[in-house]
């Protein structure tokens, strides 16, 4: 359990350099939501200062000396979720398929890299979404963009669109019952590598890589339970996994009302999770985000891309990791496929120069959206894995490690993206279309990245 004496960040005394959960204020602060009564927004507030924190401190220590590995070479981080949770769907099935895929396909990195894979969810707490526009339009109607289900609802009428600040008490709750859901399907067997079996899905046994993975499966059951016959012992430390949860922190009220000091430790801890990140549109060196994420002891990611130049890019490590601590920074690069290989060589080759010590991810989803007509956003498979193999090449060439892939996906048979072992085509969006903000891989198409991800890595 958290500890109970956390402290709370309201009213918090300035820090070094005149940080403190609350000096974020004094800057300007992007993708905010506008909420009809700021009476009620600190109401909420400061019930969520007083509830209990998601994850611990020591948790988060775990992950950042695992991801310290990971930027050395010796793991890889798989990162991966929904581009935007509902609350809908805080489902036992909906989070039991989540993490199966995540299981599976670091099952199989696993066995391509030879190397301990980190398993971080993009869930949990993944439910606001930075937008490009303050409003939509439909007919006529001009209503407040959809923001995520813990600002406002994604249906077009004006109740359901004016941002509400109990949401935020909404979201937090249903990041509890995930994580302690996730919790105990691993603490009771779920996770088990003596029985990897179990993580199928029934419709995945179609796919044209299901017999690859089955034999894979069943050489991993081989091969502990031949190390436990020599042993004469169960291997214990293999019989569960790690897990971490991510989002991105947007909404930074919310973020500052779970920042919390603990007992016997140093600095203020954001408790919602364990690796917030930064995305491309609140990255601003002057702005909000930055200055509120410089402050916290968690691990932090920023998401960097077309618009980041090799200074800015050492500007903001300097100031989100100025002690260039290993596992402090990791840096998501999301370039698109015909974009990666323009972009991506100049950041890292500023980052070495300066001998920054940093863990570099692939995003290659966000670069390689597109619409088709006015209805469906999608992206195609084959630029996803062009984009995944061009950066292994890069990094490759540079001398550094490409070390982790940060992916949207889901455990349902969606058919969002087009492309994979299957071939979807335009026609079979409208099949099973379901995200609400941007396409994701489905169950299929997430595992077989990871098994050409193993194949390349293999090699």
């Amino acid at each position: 359990m958290p500890p109970l004496s956390a402290r709370s960040s309201e009213a918090a005394p300035a820090g070094i350099d005149g940080w403190s959960p609350t000096s974020w204020q004094s800057r300007l602060a992007l993708q905010q939501p506008e909420y009809p009564s700021a009476a009620a927004l600190e109401a909420v507030l400061r019930q969520l200062g007083r509830l209990p924190p998601l994850v611990t401190s020591g948790e988060i220590e775990a992950l950042r000396s695992q991801l310290a590995e990971a930027a050395r070479g010796d793991r890889f981080l798989l990162q991966g979720g929904d581009c935007a949770e509902q609350f809908a769907e805080c489902d036992a099935e909906v989070i039991a398929g989540k993490l199966k895929i995540l299981l599976q396909m670091s099952l199989l990195l696993v066995h391509g890299a030879e190397k301990r894979v980190i398993r971080v969810g993009r869930f949990a707490g993944q439910y606001a979404k930075p937008r490009s526009e303050q409003v939509e339009a439909r007919d006529g109607v001009t209503l407040p963009v959809y923001r995520g289900d813990l600002i406002n609802g994604v249906a077009f009428e004006p109740a359901e669109r004016t941002p509400d600040p109990e949401r935020l008490l909404r979201g937090y709750e249903r990041a509890a019952l995930t994580l302690n859901f996730i919790r105990a399907l691993i603490d009771g067997g779920f996770a088990d590598l003596h029985h990897p079996e179990y993580w199928d899905l029934e419709w995945v046994r179609h796919s044209p890589f299901a017999a690859e993975y089955q034999r894979l499966a069943e050489s991993i059951g081989d091969s502990l339970r031949f190390m436990e016959t020599l042993s004469g012992e169960r291997v214990g430390q293999t019989t569960r996994v790690d897990f971490f949860t991510s989002h991105e922190g947007l909404h930074l009220r919310y973020e500052q009302a779970q920042t919390r000091q603990v007992p016997q430790r140093d600095g203020w801890y954001n408790l919602s999770t364990h690796l917030p990140w930064i995305g491309m549109r609140t990255s601003q060196l002057d702005g909000a985000h930055v200055e509120y994420f410089r402050g916290i002891a968690n691990p932090i990611a920023v998401k960097v891309g077309p618009g980041t130049s090799p200074e800015a890019l050492l500007e903001l490590a300097a100031v989100l990791d100025p002690s260039n601590e290993p596992g402090r920074l990791t840096l998501i690069h999301r370039f698109g496929a015909r974009g990666i290989a323009r972009g991506l060589p100049p950041l890292v080759q500023a980052v070495e120069r300066a001998r920054r010590r940093v863990l570099w991810v692939c995003d290659p989803m966000h670069g390689n959206t597109e619409r088709i007509g006015e209805r469906f956003k999608t992206r195609k498979f084959e630029h996803i894995l062009s984009e995944v193999e061009q950066a292994f090449d890069i990094h490759q060439r540079a001398g550094t490690y490409l070390g982790g892939v940060h992916v949207e996906l889901t455990g349902e048979n969606v058919t969002e993206c087009m492309g994979g072992a299957r071939n979807l085509s335009e026609a079979d969006l409208a099949r099973a279309y379901r995200s609400f903000v941007d396409p994701r891989l489905n169950y299929e198409q997430a595992l077989e990245l990871a098994m050409l991800i193993a194949r390349r890595m293999r090699h």
